[in-house]
């Protein structure tokens, strides 16, 4: 199954780091329309451990995706590549309505 991410909330506080702020991400299955929000956490376990795949597109259609990833100090977090490169795009996606 494959999700795009659509929409992120972040928690409040100062974070080295911007994409340990996200607290939540917003998705939709494009293959059957359900949509729902889970944790950052719940999104880098079912990356990681059960093969999920996600992904942002941007403004010109172009997609990348979004991968696991562990600090030094192991914060566990998710971050878009694109081309190879780690990128930013889930920090520019709108705000998820509660």
């Amino acid at each position: 199954m494959a999700i795009r991410i659509t929409c992120i909330n972040k928690s409040g506080g100062w974070h080295a780091d911007p994409h340990h702020a996200i607290e939540n991400l917003g998705w939709t299955n494009e293959e059957t329309g359900k949509r729902d929000v889970s944790t950052r956490l719940e999104i880098y376990d079912w990356l990681k451990n059960r093969q999920g795949i996600a992904y942002v597109v941007d403004t010109r259609g172009n997609k990348a995706y979004v991968r696991p990833r562990e600090n030094v100090h192991g914060t566990r977090y998710v971050q878009t590549i694109a081309d190879q490169v780690w990128t930013d795009n889930l920090l520019a996606l709108p705000e998820c309505r509660r």
